[in-house]
């Protein structure tokens, strides 16, 4: 093999994935880039290729030809589904996006937006109080109908794109923060049973989910007590480190991730839960993320079996069906970072499935990417677009009322693509449906 050069050095642990890659083009014909543009370089064969160049020191990682095609990609990982090889392509992706950030903050000057995404990657998500604080800003700017109006008016297509798709994206959003005041680890216990032990498990909220998706939360904790666990809910956790990890911040990641750790080893639980799609990724990867640090290499595998999404521990335990009959016609648009991150593809149908009353209707390209991707809408407007146009004329031909999701990402990007396309649906996580079916 070519020696690699210094600039290489952050993908030389994957080469053994790089090499992996057998060029079938099996993962063309699921890759959305690809689909959309038709460049053989904006497909995870093509990327892998450009990846090889880099490492094998035929390529330098600040070309135009790297960063061009590398930046285009959604991180869906639904390559990793039908890969034939196993390729890991979401670790190849980081590490290529480490080294560009890593060469971008060494060897060039940033531009605003840099500095922007810098400052909010290390300076806001891994603090929860200034967390709080901008989506609380957040809520407010929603209920002045602000961006409402200039989305309505067309005021909000003079601005910048990405500015654009930031107000598009907050029109529809929902949810306040119930962050309670407890400090330590806050219990919640289910009514006991006689001579059944509750299984207890610890929460873990997010950082989005605890801010602007609350309700889903207390629809987690409502479903988890309704089916006899005990509830941890650790009040030191912080966010989970998947933006910084897919924005090339890895060091940031790895600091959140070891402060989590510390955190949830004190919980004892037999399960972690988590009701975001784009987070259970992440904590499930704790331990490939730690695997070179001696300290936390064991602990963060540990920590990353635990780790369940909410659908799936339920299914796993044996939950209980919905009780009261919820007369709705009603579809699922399958998160990427649940079906292709987490292999969790039936659970969330199954229970939709389990409620009484409900008309399920399967939507098509379910397990296409909606163009939401973490922070993709904002980075990569234009295509992010396209996605979202897709997925909204596939979910309008189910003539679906209600649209389930389990990721805050794609939950934001379906209702602002319904709203901007004025179709009138609900959009809604499995959990919520379950919990208000346990309402009797």
């Amino acid at each position: 093999m070519v020696a690699m050069s210094a600039i290489a050095q952050a993908l030389e642990r994957e080469t053994d994935k790089l090499l992996a890659c057998v060029h079938c083009g099996l993962c063309h014909q699921v890759c959305p880039t690809y689909l959309k543009l038709g460049n053989e370089n904006d497909s995870p064969r093509g990327r892998i290729y450009l990846m090889r160049a880099v490492a094998e020191d035929r390529l330098t990682v600040d070309s135009p030809a790297f960063l061009r095609h590398i930046d285009m990609c959604v991180g869906c990982r639904a390559c990793e589904t039908a890969c034939p090889s196993g390729v890991l392509y979401g670790h190849l992706l980081e590490a290529a996006r480490a080294e560009i950030a890593k060469n971008r903050e060494e060897k060039s000057k940033p531009n605003l937006q840099e500095l922007i995404k810098r400052f909010v990657l290390r300076r806001i998500f891994p603090f929860p109080s200034r967390v709080r604080f901008i989506f609380g800003f957040a809520r407010w700017l929603k209920r002045t109908g602000l961006p409402e109006m200039a989305v309505k008016s067309g005021l909000v297509d003079s601005l910048p794109l990405k500015l654009q798709g930031a107000l598009k994206l907050l029109v529809p959003s929902e949810g306040l923060s119930v962050r309670n005041g407890h400090r330590g680890l806050w219990r919640q216990r289910a009514p006991a049973s006689a001579g059944v032990k509750p299984r207890k498990v610890a929460f873990f909220t997010g950082c989005v989910m605890e801010t602007l998706f609350a309700r889903i939360n207390q629809a987690t904790r409502e479903a988890l007590l309704v089916n006899g666990c005990e509830i941890i809910t650790p009040q030191s956790q912080i966010c989970c480190g998947a933006l910084q990890a897919h924005a090339g911040e890895r060091e940031t990641a790895r600091e959140m991730a070891r402060k989590n750790i510390d955190t949830f080893e004190k919980a004892e639980c037999e399960a972690i839960i988590i009701n975001a799609a784009g987070c259970g990724a992440m904590l499930k990867e704790y331990g490939e993320l730690l695997a070179d640090d001696p300290q936390y290499a064991h602990r963060a595998e540990q920590f990353s079996k635990k780790v369940k999404d909410i659908t799936e521990y339920l299914v796993q335990i044996g939950f209980r069906p919905g009780q009261r009959a919820i007369k709705r016609r009603v579809t699922y648009d399958a998160p990427c970072h649940l079906l292709h991150g987490q292999r969790v593809a039936q659970p969330p149908i199954q229970i939709i499935r389990s409620i009484p009353g409900i008309q399920f209707v399967p939507l098509k390209d379910s397990e296409m990417c909606c163009g939401s991707a973490g922070i993709y809408n904002l980075l990569q407007p234009e295509m992010s677009r396209r996605l979202q146009e897709d997925k909204i004329k596939n979910i309008r031909a189910t003539g679906a009322e209600i649209v389930v999701t389990g990721n805050p990402g794609c939950h934001m990007q379906i209702a602002s693509g319904a709203f901007l396309a004025g179709l009138n649906i609900q959009v809604m996580h499995p959990v919520e449906l379950l919990a208000e079916s346990y309402r009797l």
